[in-house]
């Protein structure tokens, strides 16, 4: 790609044969990943899960689960190599969108305290904290506790 050629985003539905690249990153994401076994899972039951590309290659994946007029971000990551861009806001905001296609009114997520640019992001887009939930996430010094957030109406600021 020349420096004058812009990479080609695309938002796609994972597959299967996505699994073994999707769990590389959640491994190299994150401290407590989440186990293939889970990834598959999530394909299986028929959870939206979705790919963030970059020029065909896999930048980021999100994953959300629906139902009563909701939905909840179930995971959201960006590779490491991929971070810094914007990407994030990209794919939250085409989940938000998902979500709204399929009928919800709100979106929740879930945050560790410990991840401030991830909760700055969501509150940057709506999100709004609605409560704590105690020992929510593995921790190495035990347990930590998950924010909850909500983005009402499934409207945001996503494209600022």
């Amino acid at each position: 790609m020349s420096a004058l050629t812009r990479p080609v985003i695309q938002v796609r539905a994972m597959r299967a044969e996505d699994l073994d690249t999707v769990s590389a990153m959640e491994n190299a994401s994150y401290d407590f990943p989440w186990s293939l076994g889970i990834f598959r899972d999530c394909l299986k039951t028929g959870h939206p899960c979705w790919l963030l590309c970059m020029d065909e290659v896999i930048a980021g994946y999100g994953i959300l689960s629906m139902g009563a007029g909701e939905a909840h971000v179930l995971n959201i990551c960006i590779g490491t190599q991929w971070r810094g861009r914007g990407l994030g806001r990209h794919l939250l905001g085409r989940l938000v969108d998902i979500a709204r296609w399929n009928g919800a009114e709100r979106v929740f997520l879930e945050v560790r305290p410990s991840n401030p640019l991830a909760k700055a992001l969501y509150e940057s887009v709506g999100f709004c904290e609605i409560g704590r939930r105690p020992r929510y996430y593995p921790a190495h010094e035990g347990r930590e506790e998950a924010i909850v957030m909500v983005l009402e109406s499934a409207a945001g600021n996503l494209e600022q």
